[in-house]
């Protein structure tokens, strides 16, 4: 009976994947995926190339080899315009694979951002950004590993039952684009906050599996983060990222300790260590605790290298105790000289 009741429970999380309007992928170090993040962030980093790898591991204690896998590269560059504005051209691919059905989604997705200088000077400046991006997505699904409840009897699932189920569309492509702000100031060197906000899926598009139209919901981001020095060489870095789509909504909150290793505070020698928390909306019940992170961070140079790990604490610790997401992060600046320059947070 347990057996089956594990079954009926994996059934209807297949389902709603097929036959809802399913939430975009996310990443923990939101910080560290930038053009996952906002359009608008494109380019905007203290280098002239920048480019970025994220994985992310869910679920595998109860998926085992059929857990949550996401993953993501990007590149990007600034683009010198008059004497202080920036373009910001990049690309980036990400995809998603989920559960026996291999519920897949992989996206290809080009972003352009002109940052406009509004106040300040050299290295005391606020600018403004404005960024967008295109992208084509494909979908997919495998039908052979599907079960559905006319195959499920009291000797638990049967797949020699006919399902009486047919899928019209198992693979299929559509269009996205996403458009965003993002303000941010630099006090000095180690002084600076940021403020942005996003819209993805503007032109919410068809993502149904079985020939109907069920549109995307357009998802809404707002993040904002700061850095400041609580001494010398210690430093405290909070951030925040806010999430609406459709019914659903997600906070996740925490900040970053940061000690620089250098023989200076200006050198990009560091490690950093952080405390973050995430919630979540029940549609019917209000909100809920998702997980307790834990981050780490190593800069050294041009490179960036980020750990961090999930802890269930929500409804479905009965079935994970404390098991949840492990994520790591690679980030590489390529600098090189430069005749002048915009000082930007360290993303």
């Amino acid at each position: 009976m347990n057996k089956l009741i594990s079954k009926i429970g994996l059934l209807l999380i297949v389902l709603s994947s097929v036959t809802l309007t399913a939430q975009d992928i996310h990443f923990t170090q939101f910080y560290m995926s930038p053009l996952n993040l906002n359009p608008a962030l494109t380019g905007v980093m203290n280098c002239k190339t920048r480019m970025v790898a994220n994985y992310r591991n869910q679920w595998s204690a109860i998926l085992a080899a059929n857990a949550y896998n996401t993953y993501s590269v990007s590149y990007d560059q600034k683009i010198p315009v008059g004497r202080e504005d920036y373009f910001g051209i990049g690309g980036s691919i990400w995809g998603d694979v989920a559960g026996e059905s291999r519920f897949g989604t992989t996206q290809g997705r080009m972003s352009l951002s002109y940052s406009k200088k509004m106040a300040g000077y050299r290295k005391k400046a606020s600018y403004l950004v404005i960024g967008a991006d295109a992208a084509l997505t494909n979908r997919g699904i495998s039908d052979k590993d599907l079960r559905w409840p006319t195959q499920i009897d009291v000797n638990g699932f049967n797949p020699g039952t006919s399902s009486g189920e047919t899928i019209q569309d198992l693979d299929f492509l559509y269009a996205d684009i996403a458009a965003g702000l993002l303000w941010f100031s630099i006090i000095d060197n180690n002084t600076n906050w940021y403020f942005g906000a996003a819209i993805h899926h503007l032109n919410r598009p068809n993502v149904s599996f079985l020939g109907d139209v069920v549109d995307l919901y357009s998802r809404y981001t707002m993040h904002a983060g700061l850095q400041f020095e609580l001494q010398r060489k210690i430093s405290l870095l909070p951030f925040g990222v806010y999430m609406a789509q459709g019914p659903h909504r997600s906070l996740n909150a925490g900040a970053n300790l940061r000690f620089a290793m250098g023989p200076s505070r200006t050198t990009n020698q560091s490690w950093e260590i952080g405390t973050w928390y995430r919630v979540g909306n029940k549609v019917e019940s209000g909100l809920h605790s998702d997980a307790v992170i834990l981050s780490s961070r190593f800069n050294y140079e041009n490179f960036g290298i980020g750990f961090s790990y999930d802890i269930n604490v929500s409804g479905l610790r009965q079935a994970s105790p404390a098991n949840g997401a492990f994520e790591f992060s690679l980030l590489y600046n390529i600098c090189g000289p430069e005749s002048r320059g915009v000082y930007c947070p360290r993303f």
